[in-house]
């Protein structure tokens, strides 16, 4: 069997400031045709910043979930920016550290069904203290929890935010 669609005609449905919306029309390895709804992302960084024994975590509102959530600090990626580069950036302006030691924990598709977002994983350590900058528009707050904090968070369902999880996963975090 044959895993393969060849795109034979895409069509911007909307182009917003954080996604685009495509309709493409496919064809399978079958020969069948069929539409598919593609959202293009540019991406973005999670940051799983730990000083000493403790993780940071962002608090806010996430409004298309309507509540509040406890997050990994995390941030889009600017057109053509380097993931690197981005994740120093958002963990400054999210939490106000700065890290001196850096592992590059790989990358997740978050819906891979429906988009194209591609979110860069990231440790950091050894950090220190410069200042909180968030983005216009942005009401967040940092704290810092004990690992053993942290993951009985996501056991009882109060960390429910893919991205803190797969990072969080890919660390090989343990008790």
């Amino acid at each position: 069997m044959e895993f393969n669609e060849k795109t034979i005609e895409s069509d911007l449905i909307f182009d917003g400031r954080v996604v685009k919306l495509y309709k493409d029309s496919v064809e399978l390895s079958t020969g069948q045709k069929t539409f598919r709804e593609v959202v293009k992302h540019t991406g973005g960084v999670v940051i799983l910043a730990l000083k000493e024994d403790k993780v940071l975590l962002v608090k806010q509102f996430r409004y298309p979930m309507k509540e509040v959530m406890f997050e990994l600090p995390a941030g889009k990626l600017e057109q053509g920016e380097d993931p690197f580069e981005a994740a120093k950036r958002e963990l400054e302006e999210e939490t106000g550290y700065c890290a001196k030691s850096w592992t590059d924990l790989g990358y997740v598709y978050t819906s891979p069904g429906y988009s194209d977002e591609k979110l860069y994983l990231y440790k950091a350590e050894n950090l220190e203290y410069t200042y909180c900058h968030p983005d216009e528009g942005e009401i967040i707050q940092a704290f810092e929890y004990p690992l053993e904090t942290v993951l009985s968070m996501v056991d009882s369902g109060e960390i429910n935010d893919a991205k803190t999880l797969c990072a969080l996963m890919r660390a090989k975090i343990k008790r």
